[in-house]
C-alpha cells in the first residue's frame, strides 16, 4: 500500500493534494481504477458538499485569484440598489447564479416545496413561455419573471399540479410517475388563455464539467452524430447549431443544446435583470415595471457588471475541477456496470470524449490551455435525442423549440457527479423539470430513442437494476 501511494504521489501529485484540501487521511479514500480520472488534470477527488464548487488544482496564482473573485460574483446577493453589487430586477428569476446553482449545483425546486412559484424572491427554476406557433408574447419575453423587487409586480407566478400512475417492472415491484401540469396566475398584463399558451420549465442544471464542455473538439461531436445511428434500437442523435451575432457555432449547454457558450452574460440579463454591455437593456424594457422601477429610485442609465467580472464568472465555472467516480471496486457497481452497457444507454451517455488541443476560450478572450487535450468521461454525446412524445401519458415533449431542437429532443444529459447531487444540493430531483423523483424514474420517463434502454433496463431483475442504479451514483 505504502509503494502504491509513493508511485501515486509521483505520477499523480494532485489526487493528495485534493485531499489535504479537505484534511482527509490518504487511507480513507480508495483510490479508483479505470474512469477515475473524469476530467484530466481537473480531476479532484472529493466526495463532500463541495464536491462541485472547488477548483481544479492547476488553478493558481493569478488563475486563483479570479476564479476566487467569480466565486463571489456568482454566489454574492445582488441587489436593487445601483452601483456595485445591485442592478437586480426591475424582475428577475433569480437574485444570484448561487441561489439557483447551490454549490455549483441544482438547488432544491420550490416545484415540489412550494407547488411552483417560491416565496420570500425564490424559485430556483426558470418558466418558458411562448405562443403555440412558436412566437413569444409582446408583455412577457421568453421568460416568465415571477418574482420582482419590492414596489414592482412580478410578471406572474407559476403553479404545479403533479397526477401520479402507479407502473409495475415483470417481477412486480412497482413504481411511480409524476406527471406535471403548470399553470400560471397573477399576470401583471393580458392574461393569456391557456389554449393559446406553451409553457415549460427548466430547473437548474449541475455546474459540473462546464469548461471541458467548452473546451470539447466540435470535430468529435459532429463525427458522433454522423455515425450515431443505431437503427435497431431506434437511436439517431443530431447536432444542434446555433447563430448568434452572425456566427453559426454547434450547440454544447443547456437541455436543448441550445447556446454555444455558458451564457454567462445571458444569465445577467435574464435570471437577474443585470445589465450588461452584451444585453444593455433591462430584461421588462417597454413594460409596466420600468416605470414602477424608477419610481423605487432605480435608474436605467448605467451598465450593472463589467464584462471583465462576467469573465471572472465564467472563468471561474470553467476552472471548477470534476469529482471522480467513486466506490468502482464496489462488486455491485462493477455489475452495474455491466447491465449499462447491456441496457445500450453507452450509446447516447458516451463514456470517452476529448478536448481540443487549445483547450477554451472566456468570454472576454482569456484562453484556457490547461483544458486542452484531456481524455475526459462525461458519460454523454452533447447530441440531440428524441426522447418520446406524450403517448399514455409518458413522454417528454414539452413543444418547446430550441435553435433546431423540437420539442420531442433533448441534449444527453452528462452524467458526471450526479451521485453526489443529494450530498451537494439534498435532493435527487432529475429531467429538465425535476419530475423525476430519483434515478428509477428518470429512466422510465424516457421514450423515443430512450425507448429500447428502458424496456432493456425494465427486464432485468431487481438486484441488477438496482446494481445499474448504484453504477450511476458511482459517476
Amino acid at each position: 500500500m505504502k509503494l502504491l501511494k509513493l508511485l501515486l504521489s509521483l505520477f499523480f501529485p494532485f489526487i493528495f493534494f485534493s485531499c489535504e484540501k479537505e484534511g482527509i487521511e490518504m487511507d480513507d479514500i480508495e483510490v479508483p481504477n479505470g474512469y477515475a480520472l473524469s476530467a484530466g488534470t481537473s480531476t479532484i477527488f472529493l466526495n463532500s458538499s463541495v464536491a462541485y464548487d472547488s477548483e481544479a488544482d492547476w488553478v493558481t496564482g493569478t488563475l486563483l485569484s479570479r476564479f476566487t473573485r467569480g466565486d463571489g460574483l456568482y454566489d454574492d446577493v445582488r441587489t436593487s440598489s445601483n452601483g456595485n453589487g445591485g442592478g437586480l430586477g426591475p424582475v428577475y428569476a433569480g437574485y444570484s447564479c448561487g441561489s439557483c446553482h447551490r454549490n455549483a449545483g441544482r438547488t432544491k425546486p420550490t416545484l415540489w416545496s412550494e407547488g411552483g412559484s417560491g416565496s420570500y424572491g425564490f424559485s430556483s427554476m426558470l418558466v418558458y413561455v411562448a405562443r403555440k406557433n412558436g412566437a413569444l408574447f409582446r408583455d412577457y419575453g421568453r421568460v416568465l419573471h415571477d418574482q420582482a423587487i419590492y414596489g414592482v409586480e412580478a410578471e406572474g407566478k407559476l403553479s404545479v399540479k403533479y397526477t401520479y400512475q402507479t407502473f409495475s417492472f415483470p417481477d412486480g415491484e412497482t413504481y411511480e410517475l409524476c406527471k406535471p401540469e403548470y399553470t400560471i396566475t397573477d399576470w401583471y398584463a393580458d392574461s393569456i388563455a391557456p389554449q393559446d399558451l406553451f409553457c415549460t420549465v427548466r430547473i437548474p442544471l449541475r455546474h459540473v464539467g462546464m469548461g471541458q464542455m467548452m473546451a470539447l473538439d466540435p470535430t468529435e461531436i459532429e463525427a458522433l452524430a454522423a455515425k450515431s445511428n443505431y437503427p435497431e434500437y431506434g437511436i439517431s442523435g443530431r447536432c444542434n447549431y446555433i447563430t448568434e451575432r452572425g456566427v453559426k457555432s454547434l450547440g454544447l449547454s443547456g437541455n436543448k443544446a441550445q447556446h454555444a457558450d455558458l451564457t454567462v452574460e445571458l444569465g445577467f440579463s435574464s435570471d437577474m435583470g443585470v445589465t450588461n454591455s452584451r444585453y444593455p437593456e433591462e430584461i421588462c424594457e417597454g413594460q409596466l415595471q420600468m416605470s414602477q422601477g424608477s419610481m423605487m429610485g432605480l435608474a436605467y442609465d448605467q451598465l450593472d457588471i463589467s464584462t471583465e467580472d462576467m469573465e471572472d464568472v465564467d472563468l471561474y465555472m470553467q476552472t471548477l475541477g470534476v469529482p471522480a467516480r467513486r466506490n468502482v471496486n464496489d462488486p455491485q457497481v462493477i455489475l452495474g456496470e455491466q447491465k449499462f452497457y447491456e441496457a445500450k444507454c453507452h450509446l447516447c451517455h458516451v463514456t470517452t470524449l476529448h478536448t481540443k488541443t487549445r483547450g477554451s476560450v472566456l468570454l472576454n478572450g482569456t484562453q484556457l490551455p490547461w483544458l486542452g487535450g484531456q481524455t475526459i468521461h462525461p458519460y454523454s454525446d452533447f447530441l440531440l435525442h428524441d426522447m418520446g412524445s406524450e403517448i399514455m401519458g409518458v413522454g417528454l415533449n414539452d413543444n418547446y423549440v430550441s435553435g433546431l431542437a423540437r420539442g420531442n429532443e433533448w441534449r444527453t444529459t452528462p452524467l458526471w457527479g450526479i451521485g453526489l447531487q443529494e450530498k451537494v444540493n439534498g435532493h435527487t430531483y432529475f429531467l429538465h423539470d425535476g419530475r423525476a423523483r430519483n434515478l428509477v424514474e428518470a429512466i422510465m420517463w424516457h421514450g423515443g430513442e430512450g425507448e429500447a434502454s428502458k424496456n432493456l433496463f425494465k427486464k432485468m431483475s431487481k438486484e441488477e437494476r438496482d446494481a445499474l442504479i448504484a453504477f450511476i451514483n458511482s459517476l
